[in-house]
């Protein structure tokens, strides 16, 4: 099999734009969280998420724009930015040589609620003739390729909260197998709107600290009480190793393990003990011919919830039992907020960037320990350590789980 690495990276979130500011974002532990300005959220009772601040003309024109979702746009700023930042330029990507992978959760819930209003007060008839277009979620992986003109492998993997892991995931297998030589990979998501905040809402799944939003994620902590929601897109450049070294790329780090599982058990609950979780890193960790104690850092899932931060750590403990301590744990979430679809390819950013510079991102806001959970969460600030491997999780409504691994180069 051939390796993959990766070589680019084009975080859009909402504690900084770009790899440079999405890296100072994290060692600053910065708060992306704040009470929502892109629509008047005062009837609905959580009014807080983590909104990004791009100038979205500054990467697709006007008149185009308009006839994208936003999850469309931030998809294609952060294409734009991982190209810049691999040091390829588009006559080198042009062509079946470079493909697609990029998801999203949900897809165009901005245009479905304005073209359902629409509907209720002008009729069917009136709705825009781009409404299917811009709705539909694999369309973030179709105008990427439309954009630079890439002609190979296009796909978009939808698994909730993991399609950005899960898009990584089959990206990787295509390099390996040789169908590529480079992919665009990862996930989008612009869920802050009044249905998308307003249903997490109903189903009591978000934090209500509506009066503290900077403190409102706050992973593995016994005052979590939901997680916050949040919008933006982590895209990676995925590259065959030799194509990678021949041109002097710079590389973050090596993709050497991927694995998926179904919990089987419930359509938003973890499975018991974590059960499903442990048998994906299981998967990962033996697709890339490791022992649990070649680990040495785990980006968390970490939603901020009951049930998922438990079941996490104890999914992490069973994988880990035999083979010494669970390795240091954080998550991006308590900063970013949960991005759903793209937190799969904002995280994969955030672990490899962890793996190039040596400095481990925090767990934001970790002010007091639940006893039931007794890791290392690397509270409040980065950590300077340099590790050799690295694991990244994602775990999604519907029961279905990923896990990427990654190494130094």
């Amino acid at each position: 099999m051939r390796r993959v690495v990766v070589t680019g990276v084009g975080p859009v979130t909402p504690i900084g734009v770009g790899a440079a500011e999405f890296l100072a974002g994290q060692h600053e532990a910065r708060n992306g969280i704040r009470h929502i300005t892109r629509f008047d959220a005062s009837q609905l009772s959580v009014n807080i998420a983590g909104e990004v601040d791009v100038d979205v003309s500054a990467y697709i024109e006007r008149r185009e724009a308009r006839k994208l979702d936003r999850f469309v746009q931030l998809a294609l700023v952060g294409a734009a930015l991982a190209l810049e930042d691999s040091g390829l330029s588009e006559d080198d990507i042009a062509g079946e040589r470079t493909g697609t992978c990029i998801g999203s959760g949900i897809g165009g819930l901005d245009t479905w609620e304005e073209q359902s209003g629409i509907v209720h007060d002008r009729g069917p008839m009136r709705m825009s003739p781009f409404f299917i277009p811009m709705l539909i979620a694999n369309m973030a992986s179709g105008h990427v390729a439309m954009r630079y003109g890439l002609t190979g492998p296009s796909s978009s993997v939808v698994t909730a909260c993991a399609t950005g892991s899960g898009n990584i995931g089959d990206a990787y297998r295509m390099i390996q197998r040789g169908e590529a030589d480079i992919m665009f990979a990862g996930g989008s998501e612009a869920c802050v709107t009044p249905m998308g905040i307003g249903g997490f809402a109903v189903m009591k799944a978000l934090s209500t600290r509506n009066d503290s939003p900077e403190t409102a994620s706050r992973p593995f902590t016994a005052s979590r009480d939901g997680f916050v929601a949040g919008e933006g897109a982590g895209i990676l450049v995925l590259e065959e190793y030799e194509h990678a070294v021949n041109r002097g790329a710079r590389i973050y780090a090596e993709i050497v393990g991927y694995g998926i599982s179904a919990d089987a058990h419930h359509i938003t609950a973890p499975a018991p003990g974590g059960s499903g979780a442990a048998r994906a890193v299981r998967w990962a960790l033996r697709d890339a011919g490791l022992q649990p104690e070649d680990v040495g850092y785990i980006n968390a899932h970490g939603t901020s919830t009951p049930a998922n931060d438990l079941a996490e750590t104890q999914a992490f403990k069973a994988v880990w039992e035999g083979h010494g301590p669970v390795p240091p744990v954080s998550s991006t979430k308590s900063m970013t907020g949960h991005m759903l679809g793209a937190a799969g390819g904002v995280e994969a950013i955030a672990t490899v960037q962890a793996l190039h510079t040596g400095v481990l991102p925090p767990t934001r806001n970790y002010f007091d320990p639940d006893p039931e959970l007794d890791l290392d969460y690397i509270p409040n600030e980065p950590r300077r350590q340099q590790v050799d491997v690295a694991i990244s999780t994602n775990f999604a409504f519907g029961g279905q789980n990923a896990c990427l691994v990654f190494k130094r180069v």
